[in-house]
């Protein structure tokens, strides 16, 4: 006899590489990163909250993160967050950054992992895997890393022919599926959403890239390289990628961009209504830098719709 597990639509927020930028107002139309963000069961915040790592940096990104209209907003860090590298500060980033006046590293961890930051619902992870159950019942296992291929000696840096994320030497591997339904990384898989503008290049993970093929998760959220911003649908049956088509006007009206992979119609300013995701021959990558390769807060936050199980 077959049984049929109950699932529940689940909205996702996706936003990275803020740097402790401020939200336009609510009245600027001409910006689709303003305030409030985009209401959702779950913000996904893929790392860079800061500029340098101060603490009135962390403070202020803080800020934001908390009021996010999300029951969960689950955080983590990325290469310009020195001081939540502790080890990567003590060594490096104090006298090269902060030499006149170091920071205290406990100081900003206490600021995503204190009272404050739980009473707003908000979960700072490290490298792992954690499980969540929502309010509705819905639950997801997601795999967290703040680890990027060293990029001009930021934090949590690791040598680009290390293989961090696979078996074979890897602490804490990216176990393959059906284990993950959301991966959250600061850097992108190789040759998705990696190109930067300076030499035309892919500079993402290949190791990455093998573990997420092994993984397949429903959603692939990350930043880093802020000109990759964008959305794809990768089909791993058929190899083939579909890049999701963005209305910018539409983006900007709404204050971001929009993805459903529910099998419902649906759309505002992305794609994928009515065709609903299949997990472990599909994968959304989804690129959520808001900044450009500027450093201007231009590119705008995106909404996916998942349908994950029901506990209960």
């Amino acid at each position: 006899m077959t049984t049929h597990q109950s699932t529940i639509k689940t909205r996702f927020t996706l936003i990275s590489d803020t740097h402790t930028a401020e939200l336009f107002p609510s009245t600027d139309t001409q910006h689709a990163y303003r305030d409030p963000l985009p209401a959702g069961d779950v913000l996904l915040h893929a790392g860079d909250l800061t500029k340098l790592g101060y603490i009135g940096e962390h403070e202020a990104a803080f800020e934001t993160v908390s009021r996010a209209p999300a029951e969960l907003k689950i955080v983590i860090a990325g290469n310009h967050d020195i001081t939540l590298d502790e080890a990567y500060y003590r060594r490096t980033g104090a006298k090269r950054f902060h030499r006149n006046m170091p920071e205290d590293t406990a100081e900003a961890r206490e600021i995503w992992t204190g009272e404050k930051a739980r009473e707003a619902g908000v979960v700072y992870l490290e490298e792992g895997i954690r499980t969540f159950t929502l309010r509705s019942g819905a639950t997801f296992t997601i795999y967290t890393t703040p680890y990027q291929p060293e990029f001009g000696d930021w934090a949590f840096p690791y040598p680009r022919s290390f293989d961090r994320f696979n078996p074979s030497s890897a602490t804490t591997p990216i176990p393959s599926h059906p284990s993950i339904d959301i991966l959250l990384t600061h850097g992108p898989p190789l040759g998705i959403l990696d190109r930067v503008a300076r030499g035309n290049e892919d500079v993402g993970c290949e190791h990455l890239l093998r573990a997420v093929k092994r993984c397949r998760p429903r959603l692939h959220c990350f930043g880093h390289i802020h000109e990759g911003w964008g959305a794809e649908r990768h089909d791993w049956t058929t190899g083939e990628r579909e890049r999701v088509h963005v209305d910018t006007g539409k983006v900007v009206r709404d204050g971001g961009a929009y993805v459903d992979l529910t099998g419902e119609q649906g759309g505002g300013g992305g794609g994928g209504g009515g065709r609903g995701l299949r997990w472990g021959e599909e994968t959304l990558f989804v690129n959520a830098s808001i900044m450009d390769v500027n450093y201007q807060p231009v590119n705008a936050p995106w909404s996916v719709d998942l349908e994950l199980p029901v506990i209960g």
